[in-house]
């Protein structure tokens, strides 16, 4: 399947649109892991294990695994997710963007090397820095937008042409971008004004929202600002909400429920 039929069929079979962060910090993990082979993986797989069946997507940050030299714990996890889940999409959170050859090899990491659905790329190269991945027509391409992190209005909420810079990259992404129906776009759960206005831009597109949980996003708001009119639509992000819910032997039991409830809340606001 498609990362787009992927994530449709994930959203409607687990009634959820969490997405589960798979972003492990070796200092954080539970005790009770240290003396694991694979540390890392160890951690990702019961948590995989524990809340396959109330998430619509897994997102794994690259960045996590290359700062502890552990890109060998990100391919055992994703070849696992193929492995357990397989009908469940994984978007790798690398945020690429270079000048086109670079970024075809960029695309060639992320979905021939370690087999993802989907990649995070940023835009502000232009056009031909994204080609290489939404050439790839049974992949999905997750473009930021309008990001969650404190300083990202500095960039994105200038005013060009008479609108932010974040709602051209809506309208590109809506008329350029998504030729093969794969783009989906990033845009943050704390700032649901602006994710109205993109959603008001492009009305069936995918919206990857990080933010919610320790970065405070209201859930209610980005449901009620976010979704599509069939009540789908949004890839809500949680991490260290969900992965870092215990520190104790029982980590992974705290994710399902952290996991569920978090699915339950959004499901709570849907159609509202």
């Amino acid at each position: 399947m498609t990362f787009a039929e992927k994530l449709n069929t994930a959203w409607r079979k687990n009634d959820s649109m969490v997405c589960v962060g798979l972003d492990p910090d070796l200092k954080k993990l539970p005790a009770v892991l240290k003396d694991e082979k694979y540390p890392i993986f160890a951690f990702n797989k019961a948590l995989i294990d524990a809340t396959c069946h109330a998430v619509c997507a897994y997102k794994p940050q690259a960045a996590f695994y290359a700062g502890q030299q552990a890109e060998d714990q990100l391919m055992m996890t994703m070849e696992y997710l193929r492995e357990t889940c397989p009908e469940i999409p994984v978007i790798l959170d690398v945020k690429r963007g270079d000048i086109g050859s670079t970024a075809s090899m960029y695309a060639k990491e992320a979905f021939d090397c370690y087999g993802a659905d989907a990649a995070t790329v940023n835009p502000y190269m232009g056009t031909d820095t994204l080609k290489p991945f939404y050439d790839r027509t049974d992949k999905g391409v997750v473009i930021l937008c309008r990001t969650s992190n404190p300083s990202g209005c500095e960039l994105q909420n200038l005013i060009c042409d008479g609108k932010p810079v974040f709602i051209h990259v809506a309208e590109l992404a809506r008329d350029q971008w998504n030729v093969n129906g794969n783009a989906a776009l990033v845009v943050g759960a704390t700032c649901p004004e602006e994710l109205a206005r993109v959603r008001a831009v492009c009305p069936d597109m995918p919206l990857l929202v990080p933010g919610v949980g320790a970065q405070g996003g209201d859930v209610e708001a980005v449901v009620k600002n976010g979704c599509t009119a069939d009540g789908y639509g949004l890839i809500i992000n949680s991490s260290r909400g969900i992965i870092y819910a215990s520190a104790e032997a029982d980590f992974a039991e705290a994710a399902r429920k952290a996991t569920e409830t978090l699915r339950d809340t959004i499901n709570q606001y849907r159609g509202c």
